[in-house]
């Protein structure tokens, strides 16, 4: 797995074994971001993913110029995979890694400009997701789904199909 553009563009990214993850599509990165970048200017901007898996969303935010990108993933394993792929780029300095649950992680964070979630399909914390992140999200949020999610209270700025996934973009603002 590689990253797609921005000034880390071709760095390879170890994958997790995929059968715990299912990293996010090359395409499915490249229109998502390319999605945003017709929306937001990416620098000064904060970056949320909330279910890590690879980690290769927040290394994509990372390349192409977010200013401060988190991440969360609760599975050590995956963590640990995580963790040694972000080493090469400590040197920015701006971006952090957290081991534990979203939900309960997300609580004590700063507001962020994009929150991307996309946890395991048929974990059924979609809505639980979403309402946490309204409490620290003060732009957009990204959904990657299959099951239908309940988006009352959000304004759909744009969804997208690949296959049998959706990616909705949701525009928020501090709900408090």
């Amino acid at each position: 797995m590689n990253i797609t553009a921005g000034k880390y563009k071709g760095q390879k990214i170890q994958a997790p074994d995929e059968s715990i993850t299912r990293p996010t599509l090359s395409k499915v990165r490249m229109s998502v971001f390319n999605t945003l970048q017709a929306i937001i200017d990416f620098e000064g901007t904060s970056f949320l993913d909330m279910y890590s898996g690879s980690g290769i969303m927040g290394l994509e935010a990372l390349s192409r110029g977010f200013s401060r990108i988190v991440m969360i993933e609760k599975n050590k394993k995956i963590y640990n995979v995580i963790k040694s792929n972000i080493k090469k780029y400590e040197k920015d300095n701006n971006i952090k890694l957290f081991f534990g649950d979203s939900l309960k992680v997300c609580e004590k964070l700063e507001p962020f400009d994009i929150i991307y979630i996309d946890p395991p399909y048929f974990s059924g914390v979609y809505e639980k997701s979403l309402e946490i992140a309204s409490k620290i999200c003060n732009g957009i949020i990204i959904l990657e789904h299959v099951v239908d999610v309940d988006l009352t209270g959000f304004e759909v700025l744009k969804q997208k199909k690949y296959g049998d996934k959706f990616v909705t973009f949701l525009k928020c603002d501090i709900i408090d």
